[in-house]
This record gives structure tokens, sequence and C-alpha cells, in this order.
């Protein structure tokens, strides 16, 4: 299971089911990461999987978390949950939440 630390802001966002999708740089670190939970192949190219993912507003063991099964798409993200213009990410599609993990 992946465990990925966000700003609080999105993290009340995504939370309560205002933000439906979370945004990663496409770079080699996400990649390996993305390839091991099962979300990309070998190719790189998302699979039609799903996985829990462990999202954390801090790095303390005692920071608030969720769990999120998540679906991975490759396209632009939307500016107002954070992504660049113009910019293609990894995008964690939240299908289901999961509180207090």
């Amino acid at each position: 299971m992946m465990i990925l630390t966000i700003k609080k802001q999105w993290f009340d966002m995504l939370l309560s089911g205002e933000k439906k999708e979370e945004y990663r740089d496409i770079k080699p670190y996400y990649t390996s990461r993305l390839i091991n939970i099962g979300l990309l192949d070998k190719a790189e190219k998302p699979t039609k999987s799903s996985t829990w993912v462990i999202f954390r507003n801090g790095y303390s063991k005692n920071s608030p978390t969720f769990k999120a099964l998540c679906m991975l798409d490759v396209k632009q993200g939307k500016t107002e949950w954070g992504a660049a213009p113009d910019t293609m990410y990894y995008t964690l599609k939240i299908k289901a939440i999961e509180n207090g993990c």
C-alpha cells in the first residue's frame, strides 16, 4: 500500500468529497511506486485496477490519515485542485474513502 503526504487544504477537500482526485508529478519516483502497487504496468500505462492508498496530512505517526480506493489516469489536472496549467500528471481518482486507518 502506498502512503502519500498531502497539504491540509487538499486533505480536507479530498476527505469531504469536494476534491475527487490527487495529482503526482510524472517522475521516476512515482512511476516505480505506482508500478509496485499495480496502478501502472511495466510499459508505464495505467492499469484498469484499483487499490487502497493512505493519505496523510503531516509526517508524524499521529498525523490525520484516511484510506482511499484509487484508480490511476494520466491527464491534465484542475488548477483549482492544485495542478499547474497545461501540465500532465499521474492522477489518482478517488472511488471510495475509509476514515481512521
